[in-house]
């Protein structure tokens, strides 16, 4: 059932169910700032998130016929010690669930995850912008701390 492609009205209705949950999002967790929806036509939100460790970061969700992609953006390409920087983010890649870095564009740090169509509910939700957001704040500031230590220094 992972791999069965969804049909418009199964989309329609998931779109619907991420509609609604997000506005409840927006209305209740005080970590939610914003939702806005993608272009029309687009099956596509962006979450802003207020963390402690990185003050704010947005959460991309795409809905596709086969899953529900999310990512979000955690930082720029280390400035120095690349690779005692990739290997720590390696490592942490076998700490987490559902999710894992990866260099996109510009050789940024992203944190991306996705989820079969049909496995898709309030739940599912909590536990992709629980576990993005948890994830986020453990390893932003180490990250940051390798990649950019000269910035720390005197800190």
């Amino acid at each position: 059932m992972a791999d069965e492609i969804a049909d418009n009205a199964e989309l329609d209705a998931v779109e619907s169910l991420i509609d609604s949950w997000l506005a409840e999002q927006l209305a209740d967790n005080p970590v939610v700032a914003a939702v806005e929806r993608g272009e029309t036509g687009e099956r596509r939100w962006f979450v802003r998130v207020t963390g402690e460790s990185k003050d704010i970061f947005t959460i991309w969700f795409t809905l596709q016929q086969r899953s529900l992609h999310f990512e979000t953006y955690v930082m720029p390409a280390p400035e120095e010690n690349p690779a005692e920087f990739y290997e720590h983010l390696l490592r942490r890649n076998r700490k987490l669930h559902g999710v894992t870095f990866c260099i996109g564009d510009e050789d940024a740090v992203f944190l991306v995850g996705a989820v079969p169509v049909h496995s898709i509910d309030e739940g599912e939700l909590d536990r992709i912008l629980g576990s993005v957001y948890a994830y986020v704040e453990q390893c932003f500031l180490p990250a940051l701390r390798i990649g950019f230590a000269t910035r720390f220094a005197g800190l």
